[in-house]
């Protein structure tokens, strides 16, 4: 099969994965919660229409780099229908993405706004907003075919970098098992099969900036740890 017939087949079944994702309604109150926020809105985005749906992942399909968080924020990705989007976590990553060189610029704020990604691609473990921002342990566990699905189609993906404790518990259960099993701690390198690697960081949330329990020097440290990774250097030592 030529390179060129093998990428649109790859396309293609990106387009299909997407299209499932978007259309999917397998969790009634995710469903219920997702479309109320995107009908009841905000004052300040109550001119706009939310798109009230669930979250895609997005990104460079031959990404190396792999960027998982916990869900769409009811403000943020709920309403521009792009995962990190408008929201200040967003505001946070893709700052350092771009700093890192993983975007073409520093700032996320619509579908149509221009930004690209290179070499990263960016997923979420539960593709509807939750109520205050917690899924079940049910609904995390009927999204995570799609994330298998992400993993399988992402061929290229070297490092796997999740964002917070929810998406590292749940990246790992994707992942041949590990003895011991890992602990989540920031900037922390966990080796896989294959020549891949699992990293871990603090989740850009407001919660965490505010605290500054996550810095941006922090985060920075993170994306470089995964330069490093990508350039087949040793893994700096992690902060803990």
């Amino acid at each position: 099969m030529t390179t060129r017939r093998s990428e649109a087949l790859g396309l293609q079944d990106w387009a299909t994965l997407q299209t499932e994702i978007v259309s999917c309604c397998r969790c009634p109150r995710l469903v219920a919660w997702r479309e109320s926020v995107a009908l009841q809105k905000v004052a300040r985005f109550r001119d706009q229409l939310y798109w009230g749906r669930p979250v895609p992942g997005f990104g460079d399909p031959q990404a190396r780099l792999w960027v998982i968080g916990l869900a769409p924020a009811a403000h943020g990705g709920n309403r521009t229908g792009r995962v990190f989007t408008g929201d200040p976590s967003g505001d946070w990553l893709f700052r350092a993405l771009y700093r890192a060189g993983f975007a073409n610029q520093p700032t996320s704020t619509h579908r149509e706004d221009g930004l690209q990604l290179q070499d990263c691609y960016i997923s979420a473990v539960v593709r509807c907003v939750p109520p205050e921002n917690r899924p079940t342990a049910i609904e995390a566990k009927t999204c995570l075919g799609y994330l298998k699905q992400e993993l399988e189609l992402l061929t290229q993906v070297r490092v796997i970098l999740t964002l917070g404790h929810f998406a590292f518990q749940h990246a790992l259960t994707l992942l041949p098992p590990l003895r011991p099993r890992p602990r989540f701690g920031h900037n922390c390198v966990i080796p896989l099969a294959e020549g891949r690697y699992l990293l871990a960081s603090y989740h850009p949330s407001r919660r965490n900036t505010a605290t500054r329990l996550l810095t941006e020097p922090m985060l920075d440290a993170v994306f470089a740890q995964a330069q490093q990774l990508l350039s087949g250097k040793p893994a700096r030592p992690g902060e803990h």
